[in-house]
């Protein structure tokens, strides 16, 4: 199989934003080609045309790619839950809950076969693959039964590249220690360092040693890029989430950060917003009294509920009415209800009849064994303006309609908004700009806001497709991925 894998020295280094970079620039050059992890860890998900759940950051690689999702480019999903336990999507639907071990020692096989048939099914249909990696390949308690790493680029027969972030430090120890401990090490064909902030001539020292000392190519230097808009793949990515507007008298966003969070990436759009500050709490006392108050998606709504009640957040809620905007996107809206039921747990945490905020009046929410997956749009009404949203929702909580929807989705409805009061199952909502701007005019006329000029700057997937071409050797890598001309 042709194409590439991407690996890292940890977390957090960049693996999925530069195989999205990767795919937008051979699809640029008529290459077919589609994105591929095989096992995702993540809470922030993406739901297909087809109705499959696998990881956003194979969603948004498919977008760069032009391909269509599907769930053969992430076919094993595993959405944490509460009590140490984790969803398991495989090929885009829902398994089984399982603890670490139970997966471990009784999902390996069903694991490297999905692995074959997602791989083959690929092969049919597209040229490359530009594969990515998990965590560190160098997690020697893990490699004897490991699904992600060095046992994929086997399985695909494929060089790898291994990226190091050298932001946060260590960044020659990092590479030097996962070549000593990772598996084959000779199927690392080259290195990327991400992140550099600086004057690039300053590491080519650090290069020469790199590359001295491992006898690996360095591939690339890719500079730090601020705001490259592309999303994040996972909880890691949250403090880029977090932004102090330099506008005076900005409006100030507040996003209460639950222990099971999930799609946080509907907070994203608010950082092109140039007025909006964006600050995430993870305790009642840390609120203050912000222009919007943000309770984003859960795993374990039922969970995250009862963590805020401990804290008195039903207290604090009745206490900023009138003065802030109380928003809830899909998990974080079925809190606002008076009942939530749960008896089987099918949403992470077993209720009869747990109270919720009580914000709705008459909201009651049922957990319901088949989860609700799908590409949703709808109008919404705001200052008078009808607009159109699109996004996906993804849950298990049934919520009866609302007296005051918030959307209308052909013949039916969806969401509440009422007063200073906004909810919505629609993961998206605010990625629309009209829509944004709508929901932001009243609270900018209150403080005397101008509506600001957001520049054009085009498709972000071309501006960071373009960054790191600039900045690799993409002849050498064209020769690792067997790219003819």
């Amino acid at each position: 199989m042709r194409g590439i894998m991407i690996q890292g020295t940890a977390s957090d280094v960049g693996k999925s934003i530069i195989c999205t970079a990767f795919c937008r620039i051979l699809s640029d050059q008529g290459i077919k080609v589609a994105p591929f992890k095989s096992q995702n860890m993540s809470n922030n998900s993406y739901v297909t045309v087809g109705g499959e759940e696998i990881g956003r950051s194979q969603g948004v690689q498919a977008e760069a790619a032009r391909a269509m999702a599907t769930a053969d480019m992430n076919p094993i999903l595993l959405k944490p839950e509460s009590g140490m336990k984790s969803q398991v999507v495989l090929f885009g639907k829902k398994l089984e809950t399982m603890d670490g071990m139970d997966y471990r020692t009784q999902f390996y096989e069903r694991g490297l076969a999905a692995i074959d048939q997602a791989l083959a099914n690929l092969e049919k249909d597209f040229t490359h693959l530009v594969i990515e990696g998990a965590g560190s390949p160098a997690e020697v308690n893990l490699n004897d039964r490991e699904l992600v790493n060095m046992t994929v680029a086997k399985r695909a027969d494929v060089p790898v590249i291994l990226v190091a972030d050298i932001e946060r430090g260590g960044v020659f120890a990092s590479i030097v220690g996962t070549l000593a401990l990772v598996p084959e090490p000779e199927r690392i064909k080259g290195l990327i360092i991400n992140k550099f902030r600086g004057d690039a001539r300053l590491f080519d020292e650090g290069v020469r040693f790199l590359e001295s000392y491992t006898g690996i190519p360095v591939l690339g230097v890719i500079p730090y890029m601020a705001s490259h808009e592309i999303e994040q793949e996972d909880s890691l990515g949250v403090q880029a989430t977090e932004r102090l507007s330099a506008s005076e008298n900005a409006i100030e966003l507040v996003i209460c950060r639950h222990p099971y969070l999930s799609n946080f990436t509907d907070i994203e759009p608010f950082l092109t917003e140039p007025d909006v500050s964006v600050r995430w709490v993870e305790t009642v006392d840390e609120i203050g009294q912000p222009d919007i108050l943000l309770l984003p998606g859960t795993k374990s709504t039922i969970a995250d509920l009862r963590y805020w009640k401990k804290q008195g957040l039903k207290n604090k809620l009745k206490a900023l009415e009138g003065h802030t905007w109380i928003i809830g996107l899909c998990g974080g809206f079925q809190m606002f209800a008076e009942t939530l039921s749960d008896p089987n747990g099918h949403d992470g945490t077993r209720a009869e009849n747990e109270e919720g905020f009580g914000l709705v009046e008459n909201m009651h929410v049922d957990f319901v064994k088949q989860k609700v997956v799908q590409r949703q749009n709808g109008i919404v009404n705001f200052s008078d303006e009808e607009i159109n949203v699109e996004g996906y929702e993804i849950h298990h909580g049934k919520v009866n309609r609302s007296a005051h929807p918030l959307l209308t989705c052909g013949t039916e409805s969806e969401g509440h908004f009422q007063g200073q009061l906004l909810g919505t199952h629609l993961h998206g909502f605010f990625r629309n700009a009209r829509c944004r701007a709508g929901f932001l005019a009243p609270i900018r006329k209150r403080k005397n806001l101008p509506t600001p000029f957001l520049e054009e700057l085009g498709d972000p997937l071309d501006r960071w497709a373009a960054h790191v071409k600039s900045h690799v050797d993409w002849q050498k890598i064209e020769q690792l991925m067997e790219v003819t001309p």
